[in-house]
């Protein structure tokens, strides 16, 4: 199955794509051995793309902007893969995925692959495998991967964290609205760009004339393009030019001074951090008696006898314990 689907991907299958695609998604033991072969064996294959996050709240045009942009660039021939991740529910766990419906057009072009996924209640608005998944789509030679974002109030910065530029969706406001604006949000995007100047063409020029002031407070990176902001109508298809254009230029200055190749390094170095803590939660949730441990250690501090950091100290003593070589 393995080796089929490694042949498949590789010939840009897109049905092959998707089934690796679940595959990866998978909880079973059994399919995750899978997925580790699968994607030990297509690494060497990946990394040659444009990766682009795409964030904003909701109602902003996330979607609308992500088909315009992607019509846009299929229309220049180059292959798009979207992962577009949907939010779960924590309760049911379920999640709606609706990206398909809402990128029509864009789901029938022959280069555009869409793939909405759960974010199975991960914060940062990403799915735990997006980063293979980046891997499987780069390996069937997407050129440029746009990834969206929950974009429902978690932290965007797990996004920032894995693509090469982040671009940020804005909703025209007004100046009392504006008061709200997220030096967070601003600190960790590449590009700001207010959608809907169509509807709003006072509002749009008022928020960026505000937006470039917030702008010229931050403390300016050496090693990175100036942040700008733009304005585009994703419905009228207007502005996405520009757009493109600051994002080619972010790309050949960010690969010409190094800047793309030092961001993937260190994202790749969080990678194995966040993939071990993730594996030894995982190994403790498994052992039996660890979680016996723990359901003991949970009453001692609900009891107010031990405190949170003295029980979580216990649980990784008994793991690293019973785990020596």
């Amino acid at each position: 199955m393995v080796d089929n689907l490694y042949k498949k991907i590789l010939l840009s299958d897109r049905l092959a794509l998707s089934k690796a695609i679940t595959l990866i998604e998978s909880t079973k033991l059994n399919d995750r051995n899978k997925s580790e072969k699968l994607i030990k064996k297509l690494y060497k294959k990946s990394g040659k793309s444009l990766r682009i996050g795409i964030s904003g709240s909701p109602g902003v045009g996330k979607s609308t902007f992500i088909e315009t942009l992607g019509m846009f660039l299929t229309n220049k021939n180059y292959k798009v893969a979207v992962l577009a991740v949907d939010p779960s529910s924590k309760r049911s766990g379920g999640s709606i995925l609706g990206d398909k419906t809402r990128m029509s057009e864009l789901s029938t072009r022959k280069n555009a692959f869409i793939r909405p996924s759960p974010s199975g209640g991960e914060l940062g608005g990403v799915s735990r495998r997006t980063r293979e998944s980046m891997i499987l789509v780069e390996a069937a030679g997407y050129e440029i991967i746009l990834i969206e974002t929950v974009g429902v109030g978690q932290s965007e910065t797990e996004v920032a964290e894995m693509v090469d530029i982040f671009l940020v969706l804005l909703q025209p406001s007004s100046g009392d609205e504006l008061q709200g604006i997220k030096k967070g949000i601003i600190e960790i995007a590449d590009l700001l760009v207010v959608n809907k100047e169509d509807e709003f063409k006072d509002e749009a020029t008022r928020t960026i004339a505000d937006y470039k002031n917030a702008l010229s407070l931050l403390k300016k990176d050496e090693n990175s393009l100036n942040k700008e902001i733009v304005k585009c109508s994703a419905l009228k298809k207007t502005g996405i030019n520009e757009i493109w254009k600051i994002i080619l230029n972010f790309k050949d200055l960010g690969n010409k001074k190094g800047w793309i190749k030092e961001k993937r390094s260190k994202q790749l170095e969080k990678w194995i951090w966040d993939d071990l803590q993730k594996n030894i939660f995982e190994k403790i949730k498994g052992n039996k008696k660890l979680v016996s441990e723990l359901v003991k250690l949970q009453k001692k501090v609900s009891d107010n006898k031990i405190s949170p950091t003295e029980a979580s100290k216990k649980i990784l003593h008994h793991y690293t314990k019973n785990n020596k070589s």
